[in-house]
C-alpha cells in the first residue's frame, strides 16, 4: 500500500517512461502524416475522384473504431502495456510496406483497414499508462504524449516531401517501415511488459492485479460506460473535434497540390507548420487544463479553429495562409490530450483502457465520416466550400462542451 511516506517515482525513471511512450506515440502519427502526404501521388497514379480518396481515410477510420473497444478490452485484461505497446508500432508499419505493390485501389483499401487496427491499439494501452501513473500531472504528460504525435506528424512530411523528390511513393513507404521497428524494439527492451502502478508506487510497476479478472464483472461495468454521461458527451465532443481534424487532414494537401500547384515538399512544409504549430501549443493546453480545467481550455480552442480555418480559405496563396495554417494546427490540436484527460477522469480506473477504447471508437466515427463527407462536397461544390463547412462543424461542437459534467478546476 502506498504512503504519504512512499518516495515519488525517479525523475530519471519519470523520463524514461514518459519520453519512450512519447516518441513512440510519435511514431504511430508519423505514418497516417505519410500516407497523407502521398494521397495526391496515390489519387493521380490511379486515378481516383475525391470521393474515392476520401472513401480510403474512412475505411482506416471505421476500421479503427470497431477495433478500439476489443483493443481497451484486452489492454484491462492482458494488463501488460509493454507488450502491447510493440505490436502496435509493428502492425502499423507493415500494412504500408505491403501497400508498395499495391496497384488496385481494393488493395489500398485493405491496407489502410489494417493500419487501422494497429494505430487503434495504442492509446487504450499509452494513455491509462501515463494518467495514472502521474495523476497530478495528467493533463500535462497527456499533452506531452500528444505533442510528440504531433511532432511525428510535423517531421514526417518534411522527410517524406524530400525523399519524394529522389524516390518514388512506392519506394518511400517500404523505407518508412525501419523506425517503426526499431522503436518497437527499443520498447521491448527498455520497459519490458510494463503494467501500470500509480506515482510513489514504484516497487508495483510490474506486479499483477491483486484482484482476479472476472469476464463477468468486466462486461457488467463494460456496458456501464455507455450510461456514463460524463465520458459519452466528452467522447461525442471530442469526435466533431477529430471530424475536421480528419477533413483538414485529408484535402488539405489536395487542395494545396492540386489548386496552389505546390510540389510534394512544399506540400510537406505546410503541413509540417502546422503541427510544429500544434508541438508548440499541446503542452500549454494540458498545463493550463491542469490549473483552470478541461473546459475554458477546450471551449477557447474550438472557438478559435473554427475562426482560423475561415482565415486560412480567406488568404491562400498569400504568405498570410501559412499563418492561418499554424494557428489551426495550435489551436486544433492542443484540445485532443486536453480530451483525452477528461476522459480518463470521466472513466473508474479498473476499466480505464476500455474507457479510451470506447472514446477512441466514437471520435474515429467521425474521423471514418468526415474524409468521404467531405470528399463527396468536394466533388460537387469544391474544395473551398469544405473548409468552410469544416469551420461551422468545429464551432457547432462548442455548443455540445457545455452540456459536459465536470472540467472545472477541482
Amino acid at each position: 500500500m502506498t504512503t504519504a511516506a512512499t518516495p515519488a517515482i525517479p525523475r530519471a525513471q519519470y523520463l524514461k517512461e514518459l519520453g519512450l511512450i512519447s516518441v513512440g506515440h510519435g511514431l504511430t502519427h508519423w505514418y497516417p502524416a505519410t500516407f497523407y502526404l502521398l494521397l495526391p501521388l496515390i489519387g493521380k497514379e490511379l486515378g481516383l475522384s475525391f470521393t474515392q480518396i476520401g472513401l480510403i481515410l474512412t475505411v482506416q477510420h471505421v476500421v479503427g473504431a470497431i477495433a478500439n473497444l476489443p483493443g481497451g478490452m484486452v489492454v484491462d485484461a492482458y494488463g501488460k502495456k509493454g507488450h502491447l505497446l510493440v505490436m502496435s508500432l509493428i502492425w502499423i508499419g507493415v500494412p504500408y510496406a505491403v501497400m508498395s505493390m499495391a496497384h488496385s485501389y481494393w488493395v489500398l483499401l485493405l491496407c489502410m483497414a489494417l493500419v487501422g487496427i494497429g494505430n487503434n491499439l495504442w492509446h487504450p494501452a499509452a494513455i491509462p499508462t501515463l494518467a495514472f501513473r502521474y495523476p497530478l500531472r495528467k493533463g500535462f504528460v497527456l499533452s506531452v504524449h500528444g505533442m510528440f504525435g504531433n511532432l511525428g506528424e510535423a517531421i514526417a512530411p518534411l522527410v517524406i516531401g524530400a525523399l519524394l523528390t529522389w524516390f518514388s511513393w512506392r519506394t518511400v513507404v517500404v523505407m518508412n517501415v525501419v523506425p517503426g521497428v526499431f522503436m518497437a524494439a527499443l520498447i521491448l527492451i527498455l520497459l519490458g511488459a510494463f503494467a501500470v502502478a500509480k506515482e510513489g508506487d514504484a516497487h508495483a510497476i510490474n506486479a499483477k492485479a491483486a484482484e482476479p479478472w472476472s469476464a463477468r464483472k468486466y462486461f457488467a461495468d463494460f456496458l456501464s460506460l455507455f450510461r456514463n454521461k460524463s465520458l459519452m458527451l466528452v467522447s461525442v465532443s471530442s469526435m466533431v473535434r477529430t471530424f475536421t481534424q480528419a477533413g483538414l487532414l485529408t484535402f488539405l494537401p489536395l487542395y494545396l497540390a492540386y489548386e496552389l500547384k505546390y510540389n510534394p515538399f512544399m506540400v510537406g512544409v505546410c503541413m509540417a507548420v502546422m503541427q510544429i504549430a500544434a508541438f508548440a501549443a499541446s503542452p500549454v493546453a494540458g498545463h493550463l487544463s491542469d490549473k483552470w480545467g478541461r473546459r475554458r481550455v477546450v471551449m477557447s480552442s474550438m472557438w478559435l479553429t473554427g475562426v482560423t480555418i475561415v482565415g486560412m480559405v480567406l488568404t491562400g496563396g498569400t504568405i498570410w495562409f501559412v499563418v492561418f495554417v499554424g494557428l489551426v494546427g495550435s489551436f486544433l490540436y492542443a484540445m485532443r490530450s486536453v480530451f483525452q484527460a477528461w476522459a480518463v477522469e470521466s472513466t473508474p480506473k479498473h476499466l480505464a483502457g476500455t474507457g479510451v477504447g470506447v472514446q477512441f471508437s466514437i471520435t474515429a466515427i467521425g474521423g471514418g465520416i468526415a474524409p468521404l463527407f467531405f470528399g463527396v462536397i468536394a466533388d460537387a461544390w469544391g474544395l473551398y466550400v469544405t473548409f468552410y463547412a469544416m469551420a461551422v462543424t468545429i464551432v457547432l461542437g462548442n455548443f455540445l462542451v457545455m452540456f459536459v459534467p465536470g472540467g472545472e478546476k477541482k
